[in-house]
């Protein structure tokens, strides 16, 4: 996989007008190519390798919040980076998944082609599969290259997208102590 992207990669670079067999070019296909597959790795894994039974009885009923998750991902539409940060809280219902998990969620699905809507609804459903929680809330807010780099080159934009499931959706209450706890530093 990684020969036929780099062969790719040379191919864009000529494309480019550039000469792949220029000194600072020459191994800037396989570089490029092994950069991609990093990027991208959230194709290989699984939700459930991932969180590899951490999934613990508790009493807790009360939000859980974890915030400032940092994410890197990929938009589809251009293949440039959006970064940025994710917030998820949860209801747990009798379950409570291990802390590092909920990075591991947000990478899986960030290190994918894809827009930060999908991306948002993923990590919301996939705590809410593993958990069983009875409500979930995830915000994100990114930056994206594809809007500072290109097209309106606006610098100082940003987008925030929310999901809401069970009883963050249903339950008012629930809904702005999440925000509330996600806004309070």
């Amino acid at each position: 996989m990684c020969d036929e992207l780099s062969h790719h990669f040379q191919e864009i670079i000529k494309g480019l007008g550039e000469d792949p067999s220029r000194e600072g070019l020459r191994d800037t296909p396989t570089r490029a190519a092994k950069a991609m597959q990093f990027l991208t790795r959230g194709y290989n894994e699984s939700l459930e390798t991932l969180v590899n039974n951490a999934v613990f009885t508790s009493d807790t009923d009360e939000i859980v919040l974890v915030k400032d998750i940092e994410l890197y991902s990929m938009c589809e539409h251009h293949m440039l980076p959006f970064i940025g940060k994710c917030h998820i809280g949860y209801l747990p219902d009798g379950k409570v998944l291990g802390l590092s998990k909920f990075a591991r969620i947000v990478d899986m699905y960030a290190r994918r082609l894809q827009i930060q809507e999908n991306l948002t609804r993923q990590i919301a459903e996939a705590v809410r599969q593993v958990t069983g929680a009875k409500g979930v809330g995830v915000i994100i807010e990114a930056k994206h290259m594809c809007m500072m780099m290109r097209g309106v080159e606006k610098q100082n934009s940003s987008m925030s997208t929310s999901v809401m499931l069970g009883s963050f959706r249903r339950n008012i209450e629930t809904r702005q102590e999440f925000l509330s706890l996600v806004r309070h530093q």
